[in-house]
Formats: structure tokens, sequence, C-alpha cells
């Protein structure tokens, strides 16, 4: 058994991402990659959103506060609320994000390497609204 406190590394400051990642996204290592395999806590602002992107061994996400969207290629976004899971199998590409207008924290465990794609375009991502 192991027992982490806090985050890992201990001490280690929130990170900005940008790179794949539209509008403002912090995330937080909860530990260090091991085999492959990465856990972390992230929160996305309102309209904030990752790029299209898989995950060659897929992905589990558990949405922690707050309300946001996931959507796989060529389907309309889904709500998610804290307490809910989404299991996204090997290879499907997706984005997940904060709805136009709250937050999403989830902590994501990513299964082998992410294979990154395109930016969410702003029309896909607002499909969402009026549905």
């Amino acid at each position: 058994m192991e027992i982490v406190r806090g985050r890992a590394p201990q001490g280690a400051p929130t990170q900005v991402r940008s790179d794949t990642f539209t509008g403002t996204v912090y995330g937080d290592p909860v530990l260090p990659a091991t085999d492959g395999t990465t856990i972390g806590s992230v929160t996305f602002t309102p309209g904030a959103r990752t790029f299209w992107h898989s995950h060659t061994d897929g992905q589990l996400l558990v949405v922690t506060a707050g309300q946001g969207w996931v959507c796989t290629k060529g389907s309309t976004p889904e709500v998610v609320r804290a307490g809910d899971l989404i299991w996204v199998p090997p290879g499907e590409e997706h984005w997940h994000g904060g709805t136009a207008d709250t937050i999403m924290t989830h902590l994501a465990v990513s299964l082998g390497p992410t294979d990154w794609a395109d930016e969410v375009a702003q029309h896909d991502y607002l499909s969402r609204e009026g549905s």
C-alpha cells in the first residue's frame, strides 16, 4: 500500500495548461507517471476545453466538481456533473471541458500515450447550446 499526500511531487505548483487546451485550464499531478499511466486533477474554466485527442489504452474521467461537457468525434457534447464517471475506450477521439458558463474539475486517469489532434472549433464546442 502507498499513501500519497496532496499532489505529487510534493509541493509542485499548479500548472497552467496551454499547448493542447483552449481557454484557461489548471492541472495538478496526483501521482508521477508510472508504466504509461498518468493521473491528474484538471480544472477547466468556463469555455475551456481540451483539443481533440485519443489515448492508446483509454482514459477514465471522474468529475469531482462543477459541470462540463464531453464529446466523441461525430457526436453532440454530453453534460457531465460532479460524481459522474466517463470511460473513453482506447483510440476514441474526444474532447472534454467546462461548459460555456461553468467550471469543471475532473480526475483524469490516462492509460498509455495521448495522441493530440486539432483544436475543437468554437461552433463544434457550442453545438451543445440550445440542444
